[in-house]
């Protein structure tokens, strides 16, 4: 089984699919699954945007790539994705129409995740449940928790809810272990910020990998506190001044005779995706 994963992805929904596209067609390697690790910027209906999304939109319409390319059915797109043949499961960020996955939410209770788009290919999975991703020879177990947290008890959509947090704690619980978490905000107790949560479900609950994005801090990979998970933070999906895609923006994950490894994706490869090209690839 190998999974890719991304963050911060703001808009352009394509991207990554096109990246791992073109990372099968290169590698020769069958990605099966995409992981995605929030600000997916899933704003179907442009007045909804937030005062961030519309600064960015006004320069950069691919901030509006949720709206543009995945409300309404455009045959290239979906021939592509059919071709492809791989979903992406995301988790909430902060910069989404919180609203519009509230209502999907609502609509699915009994899954543990939802469908989107007009393609059937972006999921959204709902906070602190736990998850399985199955190929015919391995089983991924995962858990996500989207939104960021909040020190000062603001209760804006943005910012984790309470029956996300009743979710968490039910997780809390579990003897289960898991091979991933992810998350878009991270715990930073230390310096005041992140979601304090984030720390509980780590010291309480044992995941092999943690990924997130959302602080806009480089790559980087370490063990966590808690001496067991490794914690990596995943370079927003995001173009530099030159047009190009930071270090670290891509991991490929494997589960192979259910031992886990990870792949951060060369730059070199990363490269042929300009800011000036990507969407005519």
């Amino acid at each position: 089984m190998k999974i890719a994963l991304f963050s911060d992805i703001h808009g352009k929904i394509l991207l990554p699919f096109k990246l791992v596209d073109l990372y099968q067609k290169e590698t020769g390697s069958k990605i099966d699954f995409i992981l995605q690790c929030g600000d997916l910027g899933a704003y179907p209906i442009i007045e909804n945007l937030d005062k961030a999304t519309i600064k960015h939109a006004q320069y950069d319409r691919d901030e509006l790539g949720f709206h543009d390319d995945f409300t309404k059915e455009n045959p290239e797109i979906q021939s592509f994705l059919n071709e492809l043949n791989i979903n992406m499961i995301c988790v909430r960020g902060n910069h989404e129409d919180h609203d519009f996955l509230d209502r999907l939410e609502k609509e699915n209770p009994d899954k543990s995740i939802f469908p989107i788009d007009i393609y059937g290919r972006v999921f959204v999975c709902k906070s602190g449940l736990e998850q399985t991703l199955e190929t015919e020879d391995e089983v991924l177990h995962f858990v996500g928790i989207g939104r960021i947290g909040d020190r000062k008890g603001r209760s804006e959509k943005r910012f984790i809810q309470d029956y996300e947090r009743f979710e968490i704690k039910k997780l809390l619980k579990t003897n289960n272990t898991f091979d991933v978490l992810i998350t878009h905000d991270k715990d930073d107790s230390q310096s005041g910020y992140g979601m304090p949560e984030i720390r509980e479900v780590l010291d309480n609950v044992i995941f092999q990998y943690h990924f997130y994005g959302h602080t806009g801090e480089p790559f980087r990979e370490e063990t966590d506190v808690n001496g067991i998970t490794q914690s990596i933070k995943i370079r927003e999906l995001e173009f530099n001044e030159n047009g190009m895609l930071e270090k670290g923006c891509m991991i490929i994950l494997t589960k192979e005779n259910g031992e886990l490894s990870i792949e951060i994706v060369d730059e070199n490869f990363t490269n042929k995706m300009t800011k000036f090209n990507w969407k005519t690839q």
